[in-house]
């Protein structure tokens, strides 16, 4: 089954806040791969899971047209209000049923989002509407995220990040496991394509407010979980996890840069010719 989550117009705001996108770095791995597998002009592309569109703003840079698909209104609700772009439409849809036509799409992305679907059916649905010498592209990135600050032990400084993370592991979704990593590394031993890559670990660095970290972990599911279960408890956690780190930082504002360290995965597949 799939698991809808993510859906609430709070949450929504707090996503398109605070939730990252690939960088341009990542998106043009995926454009490299896309072309050599079938060359240029990239015609249309779906990102699924789009969430409040971040990552569908990045690729309609590169294509004609690009479908952002979520579950989620509030989600698409978000997604509408900061784009713009003539060429993005987007569709309130499951993962597994794509409104598009069979061998219709040069790429059909999921960025941060393929750990929720129902990953046979939407493989076969992938499968379905990339054209012939189209590609699949499924990307994410870990929570274990790391701050550089100057001046500052970087070694202390994460040590509190890892209590936050450790914090939040027991509120983990079961669906994802111990690791999702191991979720794309499974999806990519199951794709038959032949040419197909994997990538465990790309390193990205982002400046950010500390707020804005501190606003990234609090987005994802874990804490999101726990926020439910015990309001009080995890508004608790956040803010004494911010002020620690701002008392070795030395700082008094939650506004202060920090340098974001992001763990990044994905996996890149083209489906062949003869199929």
């Amino acid at each position: 089954m799939a698991f809808r989550l993510y859906e609430g117009k709070e949450h929504a705001r707090s996503y398109w806040k605070y939730r990252i996108a690939p960088t341009d770095l990542l998106i043009q791995q995926v454009l490299n791969f896309l072309e050599k597998q079938m060359g240029r002009p990239f015609e249309r592309a779906a990102d699924v899971g789009c969430g409040s569109g971040q990552g569908t703003v990045l690729l309609a840079e590169h294509f004609a047209s690009v479908l952002g698909t979520d579950v989620s209104p509030a989600q698409l609700e978000m997604a509408l209000q900061h784009s713009k772009k003539p060429n993005i439409t987007y569709r309130e849809c499951a993962a597994e049923q794509l409104p598009c036509a069979d061998s219709s799409l040069d790429l059909v992305t999921a960025m941060s989002a393929f750990h929720w679907f129902d990953r046979p059916r939407f493989l076969q649905e992938a499968h379905r509407v990339l054209k012939p010498r189209g590609c699949l592209a499924l990307l994410n990135y870990t929570i274990d995220m790391q701050l550089g600050y100057p001046g500052c032990c970087s070694h202390t400084l994460n040590q509190v990040c890892k209590e936050f993370y450790a914090a939040l592991q027991p509120h983990r979704s079961a669906h994802l496991g111990h690791s999702s990593i191991e979720i794309y590394r499974e999806a990519y031993e199951s794709i038959s394509y032949p040419d197909k890559e994997w990538q465990e670990c790309v390193w990205v660095e982002r400046p950010m407010p500390l707020s804005s970290y501190m606003g990234l972990v609090e987005s994802f599911s874990s804490y999101q979980a726990l926020l439910r279960e015990d309001p009080q408890k995890a508004t608790a956690l956040s803010q004494d996890i911010s002020q620690r780190l701002m008392s070795i930082m030395r700082v008094t504002s939650v506004e202060t840069e920090v340098l974001v360290a992001v763990k990044y995965f994905y996996l890149l597949a083209c489906k062949p010719q003869e199929a």
